[in-house]
């Protein structure tokens, strides 16, 4: 195994252990929940935690910008930089959240009203977002955090940070859900808690690493660049553009659960047990996204070609063979993972329906899923935004409604278009920038102007 592939794997298995545990909890909640004598309950949370997830996940350039400006920051052998991006990020971070916090009662009931699920599914979903929202502050303070970890080099910490709070989730929701009885509200109130105990995980590791730049004069010039307007442009030109591109990849997510809920609970149900095997492919997958990002942020800070070659060829190798594993994988245990998910036999009957899209969705998702972690760490940020809103609004979109008549099926068959599209698209710009060499300057601005 060549540097660059051990280099992928140094950075990569964390994060794939890291982001596995992530949807590992909500399949813990799924599992419980699905189990318990009623389908409303499964309804509730895959609602409620689609509209936190959108909110929460819109400001998801926290982490994928600062990865990418850490990163490159680490290629130029500058930690000052590091350093008040990782602070810029934090108090960014928090601001949003308090906004967020302070903007609940409006964005909430429009949401549900969007979504129109049945009133006792709604109710117990408005319910689980006013609890869940309490943990804003900690969602996004620890994104800032992990993509600041991830910038470094340093896959590890995270995995410590992600891996302790499911572990936390997993543990509350027995004594919520089973023991208190509390239900959809329980697995709700079990997240708040376990956010907030990772993030204070988070901060006491980010301590031990920044306090020597932390002290004496050093520390007064860090806080004096905090207050500076255009100290924060380059973070704030990257984030611009991963928000809007989260917020088109979300708002499909949240479409998807939303006609799914207009066909019956039932259906509702049997998407979201479908998605929680969805989620776990993207976090998998993600891992060799992640470890593109900082390999890749390194080597554009670095002005280094072969290094920037070298690690969009092994990360991309292993995320395909990721991908295909995954794929054998689910079609050798479907039984087994539906019934992990749920006892109650009309919602299996739903999911195998439309199992063989899990199946096919490795395959088909891993390029944009890979050339979203390129794209993250050479800073190209309005390429990703330009080819997810074309993918969203020309693909995805136009297809579900042409599709209309078949329902649900139409409903996959235009999310997997949509999946498709967007790796297509960014395999297309990835050889437009080739071919320009144009990945280590601004020259492409017609694509992606800097």
């Amino acid at each position: 195994m060549n540097n660059s592939h051990q280099e992928t794997w140094r950075l990569a298995w964390p994060m794939i252990l890291t982001n596995i545990s992530v949807p590992l909890m909500g399949a813990v909640d799924t599992a419980i929940l699905g189990h318990l004598d009623s389908a409303i309950y499964l309804g509730a949370v895959a609602i409620g935690s689609s509209i936190l997830t959108f909110i929460f996940w819109a400001f998801g350039f926290l982490r994928m910008g600062t990865t990418s400006l850490v990163a490159r920051a680490i290629g130029r052998a500058d930690m000052d930089a590091s350093t008040l991006l990782l602070l810029q990020s934090l108090l960014l971070a928090f601001i949003l959240a308090t906004l967020l916090f302070t903007l609940q009662g409006s964005f909430i009931p429009l949401a549900l009203d969007l979504i129109g699920a049945s009133p006792a599914v709604a109710a117990l979903a408005e319910s689980y977002c006013q609890i869940r929202i309490y943990s804003a502050p900690a969602t996004l303070m620890t994104f800032a955090l992990v993509g600041w970890f991830i910038g470094q080099q340093n896959t590890r910490a995270p995995l410590l940070i992600i891996v302790s709070l499911n572990a936390l989730n997993i543990i509350l929701d027995f004594v919520f859900i089973i023991g208190l009885k509390m239900n959809s509200d329980g697995a709700a109130l079990a997240t708040v808690i376990a956010e907030y105990g990772g993030l204070l995980l988070g901060l006491g590791l980010t301590w031990k690493t920044i306090r020597p730049q932390l002290a004496g004069q050093e520390r007064k010039r860090l806080y004096r660049a905090l207050g500076r307007y255009h100290q924060y442009a380059e973070l704030l030109q990257v984030n611009r553009h991963l928000f809007v591109r989260t917020a088109s990849l979300l708002f499909t997510f949240a479409f998807f659960t939303a006609q799914g809920a207009r066909q019956g609970d039932e259906t509702l149900a049997a998407n979201a047990l479908l998605f929680q095997l969805l989620l776990l492919i993207s976090y998998g997958l993600d891992g060799f996204a992640h470890a593109a990002e900082a390999m890749i942020g390194k080597a554009v800070g670095a002005k280094s070609h072969t290094d920037f070659i070298a690690a969009c060829k092994s990360t991309s190798f292993w995320a395909l063979l990721t991908a295909l594993l995954f794929s054998t994988a689910f079609a050798l245990f479907e039984t087994y993972l539906l019934a992990f998910f749920t006892s109650i036999q009309a919602i299996i009957d739903i999911a195998q329906g439309y199992y063989v899209f899990i199946i096919a969705l490795p395959i088909v998702s891993v390029w944009g899923y890979q050339l979203d972690g390129i794209f993250i760490g050479a800073g190209k940020t309005k390429a990703m935004q330009n080819t997810m809103l074309f993918s969203v609004f020309a693909v995805f979109i136009p297809i579900w409604w042409i599709l209309g008549d078949y329902n649900n099926l139409g409903l996959w068959l235009a999310f997997c278009a949509f999946m498709l599209s967007r790796g297509l698209l960014l395999g297309a710009v990835f050889l437009y920038f080739q071919h320009t060499k144009c990945w280590f300057d601004n020259r492409c601005e017609r694509i992606n102007p800097e």
